[in-house]
């Protein structure tokens, strides 16, 4: 049973007169009133699962709050507070003021701020929950993809992953590569713009196949990608060049960049977004009605993306 399996199994109760969106999207959009309706997500991050033993306090700090960020850019939301359970081993006085110090840096950035939350004794976890909100029905969703529509992603996909499989080989990755998997840029500005561009989005957590599919599923239209088009760091391309290993780029995960899908009409709106806000995005696919994935490239195995089970 997999992550998805259990949700719909175990926890969707039914519908709710109180969230438009709910249970196995990136956020709840909860309406609050006649303009807006507030957003909010949940992550858990633990030791040994999400990050490597030996990640540093700032780096686990920013992350942890990053990825969380990046499930309200998926929806277009402006962020407002939130808040942080945090389980800890032992009280170390050094790495709590390197924590907090990293926390609050990435929280004064975006302009969020830490209202409450918990502490425990135990293995170390963090769980954060961040709430937002978005102008009535303006929420970016991943059920609206339409025939038609045009398939990007923001900036490079597949360097996290790199980073990570060198660490798992005893590697040494790049500085980039390796900034990419500890901090990575949630696209909150991006997400608030496309409100009048995209017509659905969805952060890349697990995958971009299996992102993507999410997209298709609940749009129930299907797409064809171009392998070549997906936007890679020179390191990334060399590496699949000599591999041709493309389940790293499309199963690897921990990118948290924006996929999204946007009618032609709208095209001169988003080249002008990006001229304006020296923002990249990259032309990957087309949506298409054969409710199915068609990868384009020489390329013909199975991926498996990231699961929490």
């Amino acid at each position: 049973m997999n992550e998805f399996s259990l949700i719909e199994t175990y926890f969707n109760w039914g519908g709710s007169n109180l969230a438009n969106l709910g249970i196995g999207d990136d956020c709840a959009v909860i309406d609050i009133d006649a303009n807006y309706q507030l957003v909010t997500s949940v992550d858990t991050f633990i030791e040994g699962v999400h990050f490597p033993s030996n990640t540093s306090a700032s780096d686990i700090a920013y992350k942890s709050l990053a990825v969380n960020l990046s499930d309200l850019a998926a929806v277009g939301a402006r962020v407002k507070y939130f808040t942080l359970a945090l389980t800890l081993p032992n009280i170390n006085k050094k790495w709590l003021s390197q924590f907090s110090t990293s926390l609050k840096s990435l929280a004064d950035e975006f302009g969020i701020v830490l209202v409450g939350g918990d502490t425990t004794k135990g293995m170390l976890s963090i769980t954060i929950n961040v709430t937002g909100v978005v102008k009535k029905n303006k929420a970016l969703l991943r059920s609206s993809a339409q025939v038609g529509d045009l398939i990007f992603v923001s900036n490079t996909i597949g360097d996290a992953a790199y980073a990570w499989k060198q660490l798992q080989n005893n590697q040494t990755p790049s500085e980039y590569v390796i900034n990419q998997f500890n901090r990575p840029k949630p696209q909150l500005f991006l997400g608030q713009q496309l409100s009048d561009i995209a017509n659905a989005c969805i952060d890349i957590s697990d995958g971009l196949e299996q992102d993507l599919t999410h997209i298709l599923t609940r749009s129930n239209v299907g797409a064809s990608i171009n392998l070549d088009d997906i936007p890679l760091t020179y390191e990334v391309k060399t590496y699949i060049e000599k591999t041709n290993d493309w389940c790293l780029v499309l199963a690897g995960g921990d990118d948290y960049e924006l996929c999204f899908t946007a009618p032609v009409k709208n095209m001169n709106l988003l080249k002008a977004l990006q001229n304006k806000n020296n923002i990249t995005v990259t032309q990957i696919g087309i949506i298409n009605d054969s409710m199915a994935l068609t990868k384009i490239g020489f390329f013909d195995k199975q991926c498996c993306s990231y699961q929490h089970f």
